[in-house]
């Protein structure tokens, strides 16, 4: 279509001569030409509606939109990148029939669209247009304040030149943006927002938490958002105009990335998403990604990809424009671009071919399982919050390399190591992903086949970091997910580690009142009465026989 915009009422004369705006040309060193100016406020006139254009940094019209007596609707702009000021290189220039000033819907579209100038031009009288505003962005200042605005009487009064006056804008902005990220960082940098009726306390746990997850995606996190509405907006989560302010706040400080520690339904991404193009995901999809990222095994591999396209499918259905924004990057990893544009059928057909797939591989593990079982060998498995150093636990109890980092889900795929004891004993230690609040359905429907290896167990290690303050709500966190798989008849003990970052007081108190044993997964002298504990539980009349041996 040549000209964007609702036509219902004009004679096709009207729209011939609105089509013959497409071939005017704007010198690059003017924002508009007095020529197009009063042909805009003809046409404007002519048909009493708003009449506009958008105009390249080259003088070139890339759109004509016509609105009603009242305001005009930008067409989608996100074919459009945006440079490293955060400017998309595009004006928009508009008509007012009633001499109204910039209104705060045109400032708005200013600021989410990042336009470098927004001017409104008074379609005055059939002598010519009046008076001439126009908006632009401002970088981050102690006032607060998002953009400036100019006028001038007249069309004739606007002297600017624009090529040095976006070049001068430009460096100013860019230097706003760089005092708080740095550009060359090919990072994603993001915003962290959480929209609950959860007391503030819970909140600002759960977003530390969210900033965990956003620091193990690489993400380089630039900011919190919090709002504790009444009511929660079931299009926006928070109210539109709120929205708005955090998506400019975004823009301003350059994000490119906003990360919802709530879940989000497919349409709340896609009603953000039409405000902005930068990235919209929630805390179900940074986890996903996390988990692309780090998947090394087949059947982590299969299980990741089989939850990322389980989450995908119903955001498919009108996604368009805004479901492409996700590809590459956070939320874009795994399928890849190619499979996440395929049609809801073909997502079926292989949902449905991993799932056949991960039948297989759960076959293959219930083997090795059974020739486990029919060893005789005691099996025990680690669970726990993640990282709360399981890992580093199972390197240390078997003097083994399982990949051990400071970051959450640092472990996906199930690693199995012998412990030995006197007398020739020995069990199997089992270290499994680690859980957490709010862990996708998805996914633990989907990490179910590995999650196999615990109903096996003889023995759940359920370890836990001591030394975080929120640790009880971790473990019934964990206690939940052991419910929900069925778990809960297995016997577990609470091993508390990190006792070296806590008070030896505090950790004796905290042993009694959960019946735990402390150990320091970094010293391996703390972990004699938890060795002395296992070997008491799966060999107790050899253990009390030995013993009764050295008291002799």
């Amino acid at each position: 279509m040549v000209v964007h915009g609702n036509l219902t009422g004009l004679k096709p004369g009207q729209i011939k001569a609105l089509e013959r705006i497409y071939r005017r040309r704007i010198p690059p060193d003017q924002i508009i030409s007095t020529e197009l100016a009063r042909y805009l406020s003809e046409q404007s006139l002519e048909i009493r509606r708003q009449v506009g254009v958008i105009i390249d940094r080259s003088g070139t019209i890339r759109y004509v939109i016509v609105g009603d007596d009242r305001e005009i609707v930008i067409p989608d702009l996100s074919g459009y990148g945006r440079g490293r000021s955060g400017l998309r290189g595009l004006r928009c220039i508009h008509t007012h029939i009633g001499g109204e000033p910039l209104s705060e819907d045109d400032l708005t579209d200013l600021a989410l669209l990042c336009l470098d100038l927004m001017v409104v031009i008074d379609a005055g009288t059939q002598a010519g247009p009046g008076k001439v505003e126009y908006a632009h962005l401002l970088p981050p200042n102690p006032e607060g304040r998002q953009v400036e605005v100019e006028k001038t009487a007249s069309i004739h009064d606007l002297d600017v030149n624009l090529g040095i006056f976006l070049r001068s804008l430009e460096q100013e902005l860019e230097s706003g943006i760089a005092e708080t990220v740095d550009l060359s960082d090919p990072r994603e940098k993001g915003i962290l927002i959480s929209v609950s009726q959860q007391p503030r306390y819970e909140v600002e746990d759960s977003l530390d938490e969210l900033a965990e997850l956003a620091r193990t995606a690489q993400v380089v996190v630039l900011d919190r958002f919090v709002q504790r509405p009444r009511q929660i907006n079931p299009r926006y989560l928070m109210g539109e105009g709120k929205a708005k302010e955090v998506v400019i706040r975004a823009l301003q400080q350059g994000a490119t990335l906003l990360v919802f520690d709530q879940d989000l339904s497919p349409a709340q991404v896609r009603a953000i998403s039409e405000l902005t193009d930068l990235k919209v995901i929630d805390r179900s999809q940074l986890i996903l990604d996390i988990f692309a990222r780090r998947a090394h095994t087949r059947d982590g591999k299969v299980q990741v990809e089989l939850a990322q396209l389980k989450y995908i499918l119903p955001r498919l259905v009108g996604r368009g424009v805004a479901f492409s924004r996700l590809m590459g990057g956070i939320g874009g990893r795994g399928p890849g671009e190619t499979k996440l544009e395929i049609d809801r059928r073909r997502i079926r057909d292989r949902i449905t071919r991993l799932e056949n797939e991960l039948k297989h591989l759960s076959r293959g593990r219930l083997q090795r399982r059974q020739r486990r079982i029919r060893s005789g060998v005691p099996i025990i498995s680690i669970v726990g919050y993640t990282n709360a150093g399981k890992s580093t636990l199972l390197n240390a109890l078997t003097q083994s390399t399982v990949l051990t980092e400071d970051l959450l889900f640092a472990t996906l795929d199930t690693s199995s190591r012998r412990l030995r004891f006197p007398m020739e004993r020995e069990v199997i230690i089992t270290d499994t992903v680690g859980f957490i609040r709010q862990l996708p359905k998805s996914l633990i429907g989907a990490f179910r086949a590995t999650l196999e290896e615990l109903e096996d167990a003889d023995l759940l290690l359920h370890v836990v970091d001591c030394a975080n303050p929120r640790f009880e709500e971790q473990i019934a966190a964990v206690e939940k997910i052991l419910n929900d798989l069925d778990l809960g008849h297995i016997p577990r003990q609470l091993v508390f580690n990190k006792m070296d970052l806590v008070a030896r007081q505090q950790v004796d108190a905290l042993c009694r009142r959960f019946d735990a044993i402390a150990v320091s997964a970094r010293d391996r002298k703390s972990f004699e009465p938890l060795l002395n504990l296992l070997e008491g539980r799966f060999w107790p009349l050899e253990k009390e026989g030995r013993t009764e041996a050295e008291e002799m």
